[in-house]
């Protein structure tokens, strides 16, 4: 699919999700054809023409300016996320002849990461790579979220677990909310990776085989992963809040550790501490490596 193409789905799925009373437009009566504002409306709270608007959603125009982008952005109520996702669909790719693609090699955790994960004990900690692939994790993290090493390489997604894993329904209290989170998160990697053969498999796969899924992507929702609450319904230890933080490298934005914190003095912290001492207490969890992550 083509940047222009992808852009004006993007801008099509943007303008269902609003109506006039997100905006300062009159209503004129009329029914409505289709959800949300019609092109008309987005073009003159962007100040371009209906045609010119007309033609970016059915991705025929290749390289609007920044000035437009941002003018879309705002008829749009995009925040900081969407925004920049569409300033990268906007782009065009590079004309001419490619060269092959070379096979990428896979990411390897960073040594500081490694480190980091091997000193939080008491903190479930996972390292997140391209596509959401789970790349290393400490016992805490097998406390509460399973065993990675029991999985194969190419099953240690987070998406995928979240979708494809009925399991997942159950350890999550808001899983709808964590399931919309991480398909907007994919679609920022789509935006920022368009030709990313994997990721494409991925898509793929977990648009066939999930209905949430394939009804979620094709609003179109875009997020960063970087900090907020989960709750969980442990089977060990029942209901465990926690907050999650996700932590980038300057040189390297494509690898983040997040790490798991209950706030102290909690229930939910005494929960987090019992559940490490049951994992003590169990059988150790499968090695990667050589080393249990």
């Amino acid at each position: 699919m083509s940047t222009a193409i992808a852009m004006g789905e993007f801008l099509r799925s943007r303008r269902a999700l609003l109506n006039l009373r997100d905006v300062a437009l009159p209503d004129f009566g009329g029914r409505r054809r289709v959800a949300g504002l019609r092109r008309e409306e987005i073009a003159q709270l962007a100040g371009v023409s209906v045609d010119y608007y007309t033609r970016m959603e059915q991705g025929r125009v290749s390289n609007p300016s920044d000035a437009v982008l941002d003018a879309l952005a705002r008829a749009l109520r995009l925040d900081g996320d969407a925004t920049r996702h569409l300033h990268r669909l906007a782009r065009p790719r590079p004309s001419g002849r490619q060269a092959p693609r070379r096979p990428e090699p896979p990411q390897r955790v960073r040594p500081m990461f490694r480190r980091l994960l091997d000193d939080l004990v008491d903190m479930p900690a996972l390292v997140m790579g391209r596509r959401m692939d789970v790349l290393a994790w400490n016992a805490a993290a097998v406390a509460l979220f399973g065993d990675y090493g029991a999985l194969e390489p190419a099953e240690r997604n987070v998406a995928r677990i979240t979708f494809l894993d009925g399991a997942s329904r159950e350890l999550y209290a808001d899983w709808d909310s964590c399931a919309r989170e991480n398909v907007a998160y994919l679609h920022l990697d789509a935006g920022r990776h368009p030709d990313d053969p994997r990721l494409a498999s991925l898509i793929g796969e977990l648009s066939m085989r999930s209905a949430d899924f394939r009804r979620w992507w094709a609003e179109h929702p875009v997020q960063d992963k970087a900090s907020g609450t989960k709750r969980f319904r442990h089977p060990v230890v029942g209901d465990v809040e926690l907050a999650y933080e996700t932590l980038r490298a300057t040189d390297d934005p494509e690898q983040s550790l997040i790490t798991y914190a209950a706030e102290p003095g909690s229930p939910s912290h005494d929960a987090l501490r019992m559940l490490l001492a049951w994992a003590t207490d169990a059988p150790d969890p499968a090695p990667v490596d050589g080393r249990v992550r």
